[in-house]
């Protein structure tokens, strides 16, 4: 059954002359018909009702609503009902979405009525006017089939007297006329028959039937059984609705307030408009057009820049400056014109120059300084013989390129940021930086679509903006860092931005025309490769920095770092001195590090306290000393050789060589055996391509047991355990095998290894040592801690040529082929021999090994890559 609640017909009631309960008179709207119903006390109600169950509404007694039944049960109901006394109960149900609604589904307490009019509707539904009398309560349901009947019985309602009823009354009739007089669906001759009326029950259900409410609320309504009541809950229903309708009304009033404004502002300026012409003058928006169209032409756009740009201007003519979409396009011509499409900066192409510039800000990093060096030739080339006819024929394909994409690969603190801004300063170029790092969204780099509000240009674009010319250096710091998830994958849209071949056509979806960026020289940095996309590094060239010697770093110290630090400190040269020991010592004992950030921040921490003796008079000046630094920077955090000695005095612990993003380390690997039963344990967290180098060493050991002296039991009858300290720290990769396969051989013969070895390679089954990656790294870290020797893979001994020469004079190489020449090296002669930490270890002093031999062969560099962290 649907039954809907539209707005009631008008219904008025009069007492009947002679009976005390009044008599309801309905008029029929359509023909004008009145007919009389009798009072409830006049009816005489059958032994059994017909139910009809109301979804959605409630009838209330001496009230007319309008049904519409659909139902094939209700229909047949009503047939029935109209064929007989016209009586029927109306019940509401529960649960409104059913169609089919049970006794079970159904409220206790209903309203009887009578039908009043029928009609059916062509689409077979029944359209009727119903009369409530009195509300009943349902004893007991009598019949489920063809339609629900029920035993009823009346229930009459109490009518209080006195002035709380009449106070009630009042309020309620005058909120009403309140409500209607805000609400103009509500029909005038309601509230007037409301006023009219002096029965307080039928006014309180009268005002119900056209008051907005929850079905639940409804059904309480009827329910209560005093009037007194009703009118109470009533009243507070109103209250609510003169609250929301006066909202809605002040909201309407803004709206139209500002709708008003709007319109009056539009017509002012319409009548100033048609004032300056009449004048002669040019109107504000004729002005900024006229504006638009001069810097256009200053701007020296692209053909199809310009194309766009004039359309759009055209449309910024045309339109009111009070419309939303001027903002937007007057945006847009803003950036367009405010682009540097046409301005250069003339390169400095004196090649002394630069390389004077490049040495005064950077100690060391030949390779790169090489490159820009390489870069201002070709330019200064090119200009020189621009008018020359080339005897190269011409690519009709692909275009000539003219910028760079370089991308510096390296350990933090080793200067790649820095080196930037010395390449723009040796150029004679601007210099522009942006940071990746973190960036998930596409739209930094490619920019919104001004679909969009608050649209704006990429980051590219934005950069170029303030730097005004469109071949600056432009730096791209931490491109190994870029994000990635449901915003898109800015490392996908920078493959356009640096991609020589396509972006001298690069497209921001802001500005929607192309714009050249083949002129700018994009400079990336990152940490390390990995987590780059491989189709994004393909389109760079990568240079390699590794980290620096000591050497390296009490240089840089004295000439950039010291000096720099004393003027952030408002100190006076004269005032601080280091000494060379001091600044070694720093290196050594308080920093362990590829660059030299940590080293300049002790620095700066010793002259701060310098400064503050200095400012509260206690000394003038002050000469560091490396009997001075526990004072100034306090203890040391890092050991040298003794430290190696120390851990590697029993046998089972080798010290290796890793690589990591910050450069390389020493990493030691500890092995021990406890009685068991063969179980073999890895600790330490251990990537499995680790793992299985564990295995294949502790494979190799013991299947050259007897070769190496040890007891054909010990694997039986013990459990060995294997560790790499800094557990926190995720480590993998297969360099570490000859090291692992070293501790394992050392702790099953009893043979401490040596403390001033360390040791990288992979291993096989076979016993072979397979070449591996980030040879410099690695030889640094053995530098830093003072190590003599260090084995490498045979195949490794090209890699040498990348290590700088002092380092070469102070270290031992022994390059190994096979497990047997390493342990050979490695493992001390006597059996449980105790190591004694080398003299001289902290004296200030590097300790200087004799030279290895020549080694067996050279063969090609084939290194792995190494992704130990």
């Amino acid at each position: 059954m649907g039954v809907n609640r539209p707005i009631r017909p008008g219904a008025r009631s009069q007492p009947e002359e002679g009976l005390g309960e009044p008599r309801i008179i309905v008029r029929d709207e359509s023909t004008g018909l009145e007919g009389r119903t009798p009072a409830a006390a006049e009816l005489a109600l059958p032994t059994e009702l017909p139910i009809l169950p109301l979804r959605g509404v409630v009838v209330y007694p001496q009230t007319v609503v309008p049904l519409t039944i659909g139902q094939p049960r209700s229909i047949r109901l009503v047939d029935d009902v109209v064929g007989a006394d016209r009586m029927v109960g109306l019940v509401a149900s529960r649960r409104p979405e059913l169609e089919l609604p049970g006794p079970e589904d159904l409220f206790s307490i209903g309203t009887l009525a009578t039908v009043q009019r029928l009609f059916r509707a062509p689409d077979g539904t029944i359209r009727m006017i119903v009369q409530g009398l009195s509300r009943f309560t349902l004893e007991e349901f009598t019949s489920l089939d063809p339609y629900l009947k029920a035993r009823i019985v009346l229930k009459p309602e109490i009518v209080e007297d006195g002035v709380e009823l009449e106070a009630q009354v009042r309020a309620a009739t005058d909120q009403f006329q309140e409500v209607a007089e805000m609400a103009p669906s509500l029909p005038r001759e309601v509230v007037a028959s409301v006023m009219l009326q002096e029965d307080p029950l039928q006014i309180a259900y009268t005002i119900a039937n056209y008051q907005r409410m929850d079905l639940e609320v409804a059904q309480q309504l009827l329910e209560e059984d005093s009037t007194l009541a009703k009118l109470q809950k009533l009243n507070g229903l109103l209250s609510r609705e003169v609250e929301v309708l006066s909202l809605g009304q002040q909201i309407q009033e803004e709206a139209r307030e500002e709708i008003e404004k709007v319109q009056r502002e539009y017509f002012l300026r319409e009548q100033l408009k048609a004032i300056q012409r009449e004048l002669g003058e040019v109107d504000e928006q004729a002005a900024e057009v006229e504006e638009f169209r001069a810097k256009m032409e200053k701007a020296g756009l692209s053909p199809e820049a310009e194309k766009m740009a004039r359309r759009e201007l055209d449309r910024l003519a045309k339109l009111p400056t009070a419309a939303a979409e001027y903002g937007v396009i007057r945006t847009y011509l803003d950036w367009m014109v405010s682009l540097p499409w046409g301005k250069l900066t003339v390169d400095n192409l004196d090649l002394e120059n630069a390389r004077q510039v490049l040495d005064e800000d950077h100690y060391g990093l030949q390779d790169i300084k090489q490159r820009i060096l390489e870069y201002l030739a070709v330019r200064k080339l090119k200009l020189e013989r621009a008018d020359l006819k080339s005897d190269t024929p011409q690519d009709q394909i692909r275009r000539e390129r003219e910028g760079a994409i370089l991308c510096f690969i390296g350990p933090p603190g080793v200067g790649k940021t820095s080196l930037g801004r010395s390449i723009a300063r040796a150029t004679g170029r601007e210099f522009i930086r942006i940071s990746l790092g973190g960036v998930h969204d596409e739209a930094e780099i490619r920019g919104h679509r001004r679909t969009y509000i608050g649209a704006l240009p990429g980051r590219i674009l934005q950069a170029l903006r303030r730097v005004e010319t469109n071949n600056p250096v432009f730096m791209m710091d931490e491109v190994d860092k870029l994000g990635r998830d449901f915003r898109g994958d800015p490392a996908s849209a920078l493959l356009e931005v640096l991609d020589p071949e396509q972006n001298s056509e690069f497209r921001d979806h802001y500005l929607e025309v192309a714009y050249d960026l083949s002129k700018v020289m994009f400079i990336t940095t990152a940490n390390w490769l990995d987590t780059i996309p491989p189709p994004l590094l393909d389109r760079m060239e990568i240079i390699r920095l590794s980290g620096y010697t000591e050497g390296e770093k009490a240089i840089i110290a004295r000439d950039y770092l010291i000096p720099r630090q004393i003027r952030e400190n408002s100190l006076r040269e004269a005032e601080v001195t280091l000494s060379e020991a001091a600044v070694r010592e720093i290196i050594r004992s308080y920093t362990r590090e590829a660059g030299v950030r940590n080293l300049e921040r002790e620095i700066g921490k010793a002259c701060r306290k310098i400064a503050t003796q200095i400012a509260e008079g206690k000394i003038e000046r002050l000469e560091v000393t490396p009997d001075a630094l526990p004072e100034l920077i306090g203890k040391r955090r890092f050991w040298g050789p003794e430290e190696v000695a120390e851990r590697t005095q029993l046998p089972g612990v080798a010290a290796g060589l890793a690589w990591t993003p910050a450069g390389g380390e020493v990493l030691f690997i500890e092995a021990t055996a406890m009685s068991g039963g063969r179980e073999f344990k890895l600790t330490g967290s251990l990537g499995d391509v680790m793992k299985e180098s564990a295995q294949a060493a502790l494979s190799y050991v013991r299947s050259a047991s007897k070769e190496l002296g040890i007891r054909a039991d010990f694997w039986t009858t013990h459990d060995l355990h294997l560790h790499i300290p800094s557990g926190s720290q995720p480590k993998d990769g297969p360099s570490a095998g000859i090291t692992m396969a070293s501790a394992l051989a050392s702790l099953a013969s009893g043979r401490p290894v040596r403390s001033d070895v360390a040791m990288t390679g992979e291993i096989t089954l076979r016993g072979k040592v397979l070449p591996i990656g980030g040879v410099k790294e690695k030889v640094l870290a053995a530098h830093r801690a003072e190590l003599k020797t260090i084995i490498l893979p045979k195949r490794n001994e090209v890699d040498l040529d990348e290590v700088p020469e002092e380092i070469k004079k102070e270290i031992e190489f022994v390059f190994v082929d096979s497990v047997g020449e390493v342990l050979k090296t490695a493992l001390e002669a006597g059996s449980r021999k105790r190591a004694r930490p080398r003299k001289g270890a902290n004296s200030g002093h590097p300790i200087r090994a004799k030279r290895g031999g020549p080694p067996a062969r050279t063969s090609r560099n084939a290194k792995t890559p190494d992704r130990r962290r």
